[in-house]
């Protein structure tokens, strides 16, 4: 028989995920397991498999989540992870989907605190030349901690000890929880937004690693470094350090220390303004005895005694210094005029008339040598040419043939016949004689003997 209604996979699917999905015992639940096949995958979602002993279960930490873990997830790390059991519906596989993760344990708080500091000082966030300064008199001192605790307390009062006059801008926060690290840094924030702190004390008392864990948070390093008011960090003992003492501009190694860090104390300041006051006294009256003095030499002095005599004999000076003055000037004068003078014998001498007359006759006496040398070199040429002409004709065949020889060429008039070895009977020869040719040809052929002498 047919069945009435037939699920696809897909619907059966769905249904068992709608199913795990509104089951409150299987949504926000931690898992504890080691983390094994992980893969950060290109999209900024993070894959792996939690595992115990016993059992293995498949999880996913989408990219908007896995962006704010403190620590970075790998093969062999020990987690606590929260999130929900739901289903992948196309491959009808139940798995986790993780929405926070922290790592399990005090020694992978460890391994998350070095990270997170690798990473910030990889970044420049701990450099010496961000550090900014801390005022030497600051009026009012703001400070971020619990309301409640010991810090607190001790800051107040350390404050009120040194320095009565110092306002003191008190912002309660948590210092521990999973709210602590927003709390933080809303604080800090909101000082800078005020403006009236000069200096900022940031911290709490001592504790486990665990308790301390806020200042150790990436987002509250940063709004330490982005504050414009220098901060103080003050956190738990001086033994304790965390990313926070990193990132502040000065690191006080208790609540107390950055109280007396921030402020000096009165006792020092009025000793210091005792001192000032001495050195400026004593200054005042050197000054007042060199200016006694000044003015006494002054006074005896024959500019005040006999003014009229100084009057003359600036008055005589005076006149010196005209006679002085008119006598360089005639001086100068007459150096002018002698340069003047010069100068103008120079002009003359390259007057552009008398150049022009001048390279005028230069161009003419070079015409007549050109024209001189020209002929020389015709005759000698004409000689060296009639030399060769006479050579030429002297070597000429045809006057060799005009004394009664002739040459004798093959049939085609190509080659010049030089012996009868080159020849035989009946062959055409052609005979050149000093006034014409003759067409010959060859009846017999007669060998003449020659005798060696």
């Amino acid at each position: 028989m047919e069945p009435a209604r037939a699920l696809s996979i897909r619907d059966i699917n769905r249904l068992i995920k709608m199913k795990l999905e509104g089951d409150a015992g299987l949504q926000n639940i931690w898992l504890r397991g080691e983390i094994s096949n992980f893969t950060f995958h290109s999209s900024g979602h993070m894959y792996f498999t939690l595992k115990d002993e016993g059992a293995r279960l498949k999880c996913i930490m989408f990219a908007s989540y896995n962006q704010r873990l403190p620590f970075a997830p790998k093969d062999g790390m020990k987690v606590l992870a929260r999130g929900g059991i739901s289903v992948y519906e196309r491959d009808g596989q139940y798995q986790f989907y993780a929405t926070a993760m922290q790592p399990d344990g005090i020694g992978s708080l460890y391994l998350a605190f070095e990270q997170l500091k690798r990473k910030l000082e990889g970044e420049g966030l701990f450099r010496a030349e961000l550090k900014r300064q801390i005022p030497l008199y600051p009026r009012t001192v703001g400070v971020i901690t619990s309301p409640t605790g010991a810090a607190v307390r001790d800051i107040l009062i350390t404050l009120e000890r040194r320095n009565p006059g110092v306002h003191v801008l008190l912002y309660p926060v948590s210092v521990q929880g999973t709210g602590a690290a927003p709390s933080i840094v809303k604080a800090i924030q909101a000082m800078n937004a005020l403006g009236e702190a000069d200096v900022l004390i940031v911290g709490r008392g001592g504790g486990s690693l665990e308790e301390l864990w806020a200042f150790n948070e990436e987002a509250v390093a940063r709004a330490i470094r982005a504050s414009v008011i220098p901060v103080i960090s003050a956190v738990g003992h001086e033994t304790d350090f965390t990313i926070a003492d990193f990132a502040a501009d000065l690191r006080a190694p208790t609540p107390t220390a950055a109280a007396e860090l921030a402020v000096r104390h009165i006792g020092e300041l009025k000793q210091e303004l005792a001192y000032l006051e001495r050195k400026m006294a004593h200054s005042l009256h050197a000054l007042l005895a060199k200016a006694k003095e000044r003015w006494q030499h002054a006074a005896r002095s024959s500019y005040f005694t006999q003014p009229r005599r100084s009057l003359l004999a600036q008055a005589e000076r005076l006149d010196r210094l005209r006679e002085t003055l008119q006598y360089q000037m005639k001086g100068e004068q007459a150096k002018a005029q002698e340069r003047f003078s010069r100068l103008s014998g120079r002009l003359q001498a390259v007057n552009p008339k008398q150049q022009t007359v001048y390279a005028r006759k230069r161009m003419e006496t070079a015409a007549r040598g050109l024209e001189l040398a020209m002929n020389g070199i015709l005759r000698d040429s004409q000689s060296r040419f009639s030399s060769l002409v006479r050579h030429l004709d002297a070597l000429s065949p045809l006057k060799v043939m005009g004394r009664g020889y002739s040459l004798a060429y093959d049939e085609n008039e190509k080659k010049l016949i030089r012996s009868i070895k080159e020849v035989q009977p009946g062959d055409l020869i052609h005979i050149r004689l000093s006034d014409g040719k003759l067409d010959c040809q060859i009846w017999g052929i007669q060998e003449e003997e020659r005798t060696n002498g």
